[in-house]
């Protein structure tokens, strides 16, 4: 039973006594003599954000943080701790008992299996010793086409000990996504899988490898045996070596991520050792909650940003859980109840896949007694999924629900293990992070839909981004709109208690007569009716304040789009969002584009649908299905008669 306070989101969890005693987050503000509550100790964190990272540095023994916090508060270009001197893989192994779990891991290949503390100190050491046999450095680029696997985790964690650069992408992409991505940072170490088994079947990279490493002049490539069993090849990281980390400053590049890739080369996002460190021992412990006896998952490929935060759970006591292979069905589930996870995270995707097959968590009598938490990204998670996790995994569990960016690599807004958990909300701002919704004018809203700005630096923002010598592109990408202000490229609404919803990206939003919807509005509607699987909106230009909304649905089974499930999905429409946003045409596609990490393709479709050429609209390679587009490319052709036929204007062609 939910509860409701007054103007507000049914409350669906509230935590003990004995959770909110227990958790780390508690623990810090009584050690420091800060507010226990948590909006006062947020506004102290961002208010005072200097005081507020040096108190993480300190409590978290990170190291000599050289006295200054931040020399360069502007942004972009702030600059944190300059003084300093630091290692990110050594902050990973401060003080990990050798004995205790690290990784648990499990694929389609390789049943549940375990690496404590030494095995994972032991392989990053050999690991390590060969890159500096390869000639491998600080500054140098180690790229990895390798899977979610401990020697994936061990190989970056090599790396990190050593000043190189880590650069990863998921074995799935296509050749050309992963010569887009490395291409641009020459690596000088390519490590890379012979093959994955996925959905029970095995796909062999040797050819993709062949055609990445043929664009990759003077880089050594490493094949890991990861489908034919072999592991790493005869001589690397086969001689016992000591592990030895390199000091680095604190703003030395650790990693370098992608914007999703989706129109383009995708952006090279450089993040720093210390930022990261920073950052994750703060997420990990105060906002994760990470404990020793907690094992930690999230469902994630080595090319999504999750894996890099499922990862820096290690900065904690906790251990994590990795799984590479098709997620469909009960198979996480099931690794979860094998595992004992406590907390299951995963993307809203898949919860919503879960919802509308039928899924029951605890079914087949698998035991989820040891969950405690459920988290879920990557877009947003709709109020009906909120109470779907309630009902079937049980009222007594705190599920967050943050949302943030490959481009900080962290949430902005983010799960509080000390708050009650709302319908469809997410529970607070995150701590450091001076989060706030605009409207375009730069006036902070309340209670009303706004940009997603930052006004304050965070230490994990990008040092500058790949390529970008003059950082033009760095300002243009997040500075633009308000100079000196992050813009995120989100909507935003913020409650007067703090907590929040996310509208979907600002410039793929609905407008219909000045009012502004988000696409997942509008997605949480229209997936209510049975019929529908899947859907994309966009609202096109046409011809100077007319606009042409589309709605492509994908239905179930063999169903066929007819005259009264449109007038349903219409109904439904401006029954639950508003009149004003029912589409003006509703066409079923075969499927819906997205790219490999789940997100929908909105902005690429609506430039093909302007007259962009596909493939100059989105990457191929970057896309789970890229058939899928070719479906909205060749519906293009169709468009302009379709409008026609309603005496509209022809579309503008996107140059």
């Amino acid at each position: 039973m939910s509860l409701r306070r007054p103007g507000g989101r049914p409350v669906l969890w509230i935590p003990s006594d004995r959770w909110i005693e227990s958790a780390n987050i508690t623990r810090f503000s009584r050690d420091l003599g800060l507010p226990e509550a948590y909006l006062p100790l947020w506004h102290w964190s961002v208010r005072d954000i200097e005081r507020f990272w040096a108190a993480i540095w300190d409590y978290y023994e990170v190291g000599d943080s050289g006295g200054t916090v931040l020399a360069q508060r502007a942004m972009p270009g702030a600059q944190w701790f300059p003084g300093a001197r630091l290692n990110y893989a050594e902050g990973v192994f401060r003080g990990k008992p050798a004995d205790r779990v690290a990784i648990r891991h499990a694929s389609e290949l390789r049943s549940l299996a375990t690496w404590t503390w030494r095995d994972l100190r032991n392989q990053v050491a050999r690991i390590a010793g060969s890159l500096r046999a390869l000639g491998v450095g600080p500054g140098d680029r180690v790229a990895a086409l390798m899977p979610n696997i401990p020697e994936t985790v061990a190989a970056f964690l090599a790396a990190a000990s050593v000043g190189a650069v880590w650069s990863s992408a998921a074995p799935e992409f296509g050749a050309q996504a992963v010569i887009d991505r490395f291409g641009q940072i020459e690596p000088t170490v390519l490590l890379a899988v012979d093959g994955y088994r996925y959905g029970g079947r095995d796909f062999d990279c040797s050819a993709k490898v062949a055609a990445i490493s043929g664009q990759l002049p003077g880089c050594a490539v490493v094949r890991f045996g990861y489908l034919d069993g072999s592991g790493w090849p005869r001589g690397f990281a086969a001689e016992e070596s000591p592990l030895v980390f390199t000091p680095v400053p604190f703003g030395h590049p650790l990693w370098i991520l992608y914007s999703s890739g989706t129109t383009g080369l995708p952006k090279g996002l450089v993040h720093g050792h210390g930022g990261v460190l920073l950052e994750q021992l703060k997420l990990s412990h105060l906002h994760l909650n990470g404990r020793p006896s907690d094992r930690f998952f999230w469902f994630s490929t080595t090319g999504w940003m999750m894996w890099n935060l499922l990862v820096g759970v290690l900065v904690t006591d906790a251990s994590i859980v990795l799984f590479d292979g098709d997620p469909a069905g009960t198979t996480l589930w099931s690794l979860a109840a094998e595992s004992g996870l406590t907390f299951f995270g995963t993307s809203a995707a898949f919860i919503s896949a879960a919802m509308k097959a039928g899924v029951e968590p605890a079914g087949g009598g698998r035991d989820l007694s040891a969950l405690t938490a459920v988290g879920s990204t990557g877009s947003p998670l709709s109020p009906e999924a909120y109470r779907w996790v309630y009902e079937k995994l049980g009222p007594d569990l705190w599920l967050s629900a943050p949302s943030g960016g490959t481009d900080v690599v962290t949430p902005f807004v983010a799960g509080v293990p000390t708050l009650p958990v709302r319908m469809g909300e997410i529970q607070a701002p995150a701590l450091g992070v001076k989060v706030e919704a605009w409207s375009p004018a730069g006036r902070r809203v309340v209670g009303e839909v706004g940009e997603l700005v930052v006004t304050e630096p965070m230490p994990s923002m990008p040092l500058y981004l790949w390529g970008d010598r003059d950082g033009e592109r760095y300002r243009q990408s997040y500075f633009e709109m308000f100079p000196g202000v992050w813009r995120h490229g989100d909507w935003i609404e913020f409650t007067p208690d703090g907590g929040s919803v996310i509208y979907g990206r600002s410039d793929s939003t609905i407008n219909r007569g000045g009012v502004r919807m988000g696409t997942a509005e509008i997605y949480r509607a229209v997936l209510t009716v049975p019929e529908v699987e899947d859907c994309l909106v966009v609202d096109v230009p046409v011809d100077g304040d007319r606009n042409w909304m589309p709605l492509f649905v994908v239905l179930t089974d063999d169903m066929a789009l007819d005259q009264a499930l449109g007038a349903r999905i219409r109904a439904t429409v401006r029954e639950q969002v508003s009149p004003r946003h029912v589409p003006d045409e509703i066409v079923q596609a075969p499927a819906i584009p997205r790219t490999l990490s789940g997100k929908v393709l909105e902005i690429p479709v609506k430039r093909i649908l302007m007259g962009q050429a596909a493939q100059d609209a989105a990457s191929r390679d970057s896309l789970a299905d890229p058939a899928a587009l070719d479906w909205f490319a060749e519906y293009a052709d169709q468009v302009r008669k379709l409008l026609g036929q309603a005496e509209r204007a022809e579309l503008p062609v996107q140059r």
